[in-house]
């Protein structure tokens, strides 16, 4: 083969060559592109809705979570985890209703419980407030004011708001676990943001500024 043929030939062999390394590039970055979730690609929709399973779920594991204090004599622990309860049913018929004006239909999938001693269910109590509070909510708060959408950015704000009080007062009922026996307790419960306190703090929420004198009193 003269050399000019030789040429030719390694030319066509190298072409060949990058394009087979190419092609496996391509396939490389299809693989991960399906195993990897695009977590940056969620909408403020998606978010939302994200929230509202959670806080539905949270919903229905304190009313549980609240049975078993209560059958471990635990009263003031019951009483304060059906007024998380109620607080997080505010939240996820906010969330709801920012879904709605968004054209969305608000879906939620609701889990068994597990549920464990009264101590051991205040301390999962504390880490999932404590998640939303520190994590998921500024997360979610970001992206709703990157998409300038006002109600979301609403709904985000007050519910990680009210969840870092949540777990304050979940913290507080384990540190004083042995004192949370006995009769249940009276908390109060903002129907705007779901704050929950165990006094009226004055004239109007500390967070959401609603009056309240529409709390709504849990025991």
């Amino acid at each position: 083969m003269d050399s000019k043929k030789r040429g030719v030939f390694m030319n066509l062999k190298n072409v060949f060559a990058i394009s087979i390394v190419l092609t496996l590039f391509v396939c490389a970055g299809l693989c991960m592109a399906q195993t990897i979730p695009d977590t940056a690609a969620k909408t403020t929709l998606d978010n939302l809705m994200t929230a509202y399973n959670g806080e539905n779920n949270a919903h229905v594991k304190y009313l549980a979570f609240a049975a078993k204090a209560d059958e471990e004599g635990y009263g003031k622990v019951a009483s304060l985890f059906r007024a998380a309860s109620r607080a997080e049913q505010v939240h996820f018929e906010w969330h709801a209703k920012v879904i709605k004006s968004l054209g969305g239909t608000p879906t939620a999938t609701i889990e068994t419980p597990v549920v464990k001693s009264t101590a051991e269910n205040i301390q999962s109590s504390i880490d999932g407030e404590t998640y939303e509070s520190t994590i998921m909510y500024p997360e979610f708060l970001a992206k709703a004011k990157l998409d300038k959408i006002s109600g979301a950015v609403d709904a985000f704000e007050d519910a990680q708001a009210a969840e870092t009080v949540h777990a304050n007062l979940y913290k507080a009922a384990l540190k004083n676990l042995a004192s949370m026996k006995g009769d249940k307790k009276d908390f109060y419960v903002c129907p705007k943001c779901g704050n929950v306190v165990d006094m009226i703090p004055g004239p109007s929420c500390p967070i959401c500024m609603e009056d309240t004198k529409l709390f709504i009193l849990i025991s």
